[in-house]
C-alpha cells in the first residue's frame, strides 16, 4: 500500500539519502587554492545540467525499489511453499 500511494504521489519517498548543507568557505586571504575553485566551478556546472535534489530522489527511489521487491519475491516464495504444502 505505501509504494502505491508513492507512486500516486500521496506521500513522499522515504529518504534513505539528504541533500548534503551547503558549506561556506570563508576566505580569511582572499583567494582560494586553485583545486578548490576548479572543485566549485565544477560543482556549479554540474548543478546547471543535473538538480542534486533530482539526483538523491532518483537514488531513493532506486532502494525504495529495491527493499518492494525484495518484499514481494519474500512473499511470493512463503505463498508458493504453502501451495506446496496444500498439494501434499
Amino acid at each position: 500500500m505505501s509504494s502505491y500511494n508513492i507512486f500516486t504521489a500521496k506521500t513522499e519517498v522515504p529518504e534513505f539519502f539528504k541533500v548534503p548543507a551547503e558549506e561556506t568557505v570563508s576566505q580569511t586571504s582572499g583567494t582560494q587554492d586553485i583545486q578548490a575553485q576548479m572543485q566549485n566551478v565544477i560543482q556549479e556546472q554540474l548543478k546547471g545540467v543535473i538538480p542534486t535534489n533530482s539526483i538523491i530522489g532518483l537514488f531513493n527511489l532506486a532502494v525504495w525499489s529495491m527493499l518492494t521487491f525484495i518484499l514481494i519475491f519474500g512473499g511470493t516464495q512463503i505463498a508458493g511453499l504453502g501451495i506446496k504444502l496444500i498439494k501434499n
